[in-house]
This record gives structure tokens, sequence and C-alpha cells, in this order.
């Protein structure tokens, strides 16, 4: 990335991280590309020493990259104290905890609004603020499969497929977590108050599966779409998975007529064009005919290895993918071009590898301006800035409330 630049567009905004998972810690790291003071606030581990490989891995952190980071036993009167002194001079608060929570230690947002009435306070939990399931421990998992999408994924005489944790967690969660702080921030331009960001996984979920086509028509016409129907299913021949001669796979995914017949035509099937999209085909699964050209289809791919289909299909305009593992992804020449895999830089370490900065500004872009720091690596400066004396700060070492 570009370290010569100087502006990112959120450069001054001060943010303050209470997160103990992933999907919670990257809307931190999301604000910190594009210049924002994150600090990251960890639990204190005195008389347990991280281990070398500990040390290295965290480096690596892709969500804490471009954060400070320090300890503070947020359970102690002295650390609640000095989270208050925080909390006081930021602009977002970002918290990962079960609702209530933030309430014991005495930093919820009504506690922090009184003292920083500026400030956007952005709560992340399973199920929200409010409601019967407010207090219910749950995963990604949990809120797919209460959200109707787990049931969707996968074939129709399977278990469903869990798509690792990529939808309630990160696209859900992290994503409008992120945008949440980001419209928060820019009504407080306009009416100078903060506010309360409450964003929870199921609905984030829910939100993702009503954008999709196989919901378009639930509540207009009662269509329901069932696992492994729908022409986003996989059991028509426009839009699946095809083993290749070499045990790969490859993915087709011409849902428009003119792509498909494109298809048709390169692999020397245009008998097939017959088969392409019908209006009838949003949440029914193929039938008998349909299922037949696919498995025709498959034959034919099965003919050719996966790269040499790929290079033909491509040519042919047709919208193609290869199964990648993750080996290959990272080699693929459009994800370097993109810069989607970098090196930073880190005191101990070096350059490390880390993925890049997907949204791309052309005046103010985001920078990785440094790997994750370490746990406590920032504890005493941000202390001295508060204006604790060194006699003081070591007090708090002295009870356990920082490292």
């Amino acid at each position: 990335m570009n370290k010569e630049i100087a502006m990112g567009v959120l450069d001054g905004i001060r943010v303050l991280e209470l997160a103990r998972v992933p999907p919670a810690e990257m809307p931190g790291m999301l604000l910190a590309d594009y210049g924002a003071d994150v600090l990251k606030i960890e639990t204190p581990e005195p008389g347990h020493p991280r281990d070398a490989d500990a040390e290295r891995r965290a480096a690596f952190a892709f969500v804490n990259r471009n954060k400070r980071s320090m300890t503070l036993n947020l359970k102690a009167p002295e650390g609640q104290a000095v989270l208050k002194k925080i909390a006081a001079g930021v602009d977002v608060i970002i918290e990962g905890f079960r609702p209530g929570v933030t309430r014991r230690l005495g930093c919820d947002y009504e506690t922090v609004r009184a003292m920083n009435p500026r400030v956007v306070y952005c709560s992340l939990s399973g199920f929200g603020q409010d409601g019967p399931y407010r207090d219910y421990p749950a995963h990604d998992m949990n809120y797919l499969s209460l959200a109707g999408v787990l049931g969707l994924i996968g074939e129709p005489d399977r278990k469903p497929v869990i798509p690792l944790n990529l939808v309630a967690d990160y696209a859900g969660a992290t994503m409008h977590g992120a945008l949440g702080v980001m419209l928060a921030l820019f009504a407080r331009e306009r009416t100078g108050r903060g506010q309360h960001v409450d964003v929870a996984y199921l609905d984030t979920t829910v939100s993702l599966l009503a954008a999709t086509p196989n919901m378009r028509f639930f509540f207009s016409d009662g269509m329901a779409p069932r696992r492994g129907e729908g022409f986003l299913g996989g059991s028509y021949p426009y839009y699946a998975i095809y083993d290749t001669r070499d045990g790969k796979l490859l993915t087709i995914g011409c849902t428009e007529p003119w792509l498909w017949e494109n298809f048709c035509k390169a692999i020397g099937r245009p008998d097939f064009v017959k088969h392409a999209r019908k209006p009838d085909q949003f949440v029914r699964a193929a039938n008998a005919e349909e299922d037949a050209a696919r498995r025709e289809i498959e034959a034919v791919i099965k003919t050719k290895t996966r790269d040499e289909w790929y290079e033909i299909l491509v040519k042919a305009d047709v919208c193609v993918g290869k199964v990648y593992d993750v080996e290959e992804m990272v080699r693929d020449p459009q994800i370097n071009h993109r810069q989607m895999i970098i090196e930073a830089e880190h005191p101990v370490f070096g350059k490390v590898k880390q993925f890049g900065i997907a949204i791309k500004l052309s005046d103010t872009p985001g920078v990785v301006r440094r790997a994750a720091p370490t746990a406590n690596e920032h504890t005493e400066p941000v202390l001295k800035d508060l204006g604790m004396s060194v006699e003081e700060i070591g007090a708090l070492r002295a009870k356990g409330v920082i490292e």
C-alpha cells in the first residue's frame, strides 16, 4: 500500500474498542484502515507471559492491524475509572458484549453519553439490546438457522451446508456495525449529537436473506424457497458446480440467457440453449429434463481440465470461476493486482503478510500503516496521555489492573 498518504478520511476520529471476538473487532479495523485511531482494550494476564508462537501469530491478526492495544482489568474499580477517562474523550465506542455487561462495568451507553454526548456507541450482540432472545448465547450457525438462511444452503436430500461464519458474523454484524458507525458519525456532523448503534447478528442475517432473488416473491406471492431449489440452488445447469478432468471444480453462473447461450456454444452444445433461466424458476427445483441436461454437461466438462475450460470460457464471455483452495487464491493475478495480498511492517517480525483493503477510495484510500499490536503494547503511553504519573501507573500494575 502507498505509505506516503498522510490524510485518511477518518484522521482525528478516536475509537475505543471493547471486543473479544473477531466479528466485533473487525469494524474497528475497517475504521482504522481509513485513519481512525483505534484503541483496543484487552484483559491483562499478569504472570502469564505469552509465548513466542502466540506473539508471532498475533502479528498476523487481520482484524487487529492499524490499532493500538492496552490491557485493563474492567472488573476492577480502578480499571473502570480509567476506562471512563478514556471514554470521555473518544468519538466512537465499539463493544461486543452481551446486553447488560457494559452496564455492570460502568461503561454502558447512557453512562458514557452523560459525560460525552457526542459519542457514537456501537453495540454488537447476537439478538440486540431488547426482545425475548436478548440474553441468549449463540454463534453464527445459530443465527443462520433462526434467520431461515441455513435451511436454504446445500442439496435438498442432505443436511444444510455451513457456510463458514461468513454470513451472520462478518457480512452481517461486522459490515453493518461499521456502516452504522459511519452513518451515526455523518448524522453527528448535522446534529452535533452522538447516538447508540444497536446491531444484532440475527437482524443483519435476516436483512441479507431478504435481499436475495429467491425471496423476491415471498411476501407478494407467497413463494417460499426451499433448500436446493430455485435458480440459485445448484440444480439448474446454468448455475452449477462441475467436475473437471483433473479432479478439480468449475463454477458456471450464467443466469442471463445470452451468457448461457455463450456457454452452450463454447462447449459445442448449442442444443442446450433452450435450458436458459425461465421466470418460473425462482423457487422450484430443476425438473427431470433440466437435471438430465446438467448431467450431460458435466460429462462434457470432464473432458478437459479446470484451467483449460477456464481459458476457453472467459474468452467466450461466460460467467465462470475456478474453485480455488486458499493457496491458489493468494497467488491469483487479479487478487494480487488489486492489492488484496500485501505486506505490513511489524517491529519484531519485519514484513508480515496481510490481506488488503477491499474498498478503494480514489482520494482518501485506506492504508495498512502497521501490523497488529502486541497486547499491552500501548498501555503506558495511553495512561500518560491521560495525565497519570509513573507512580500511579506502577500502582495499577501492582494491583493487576494493567500488565
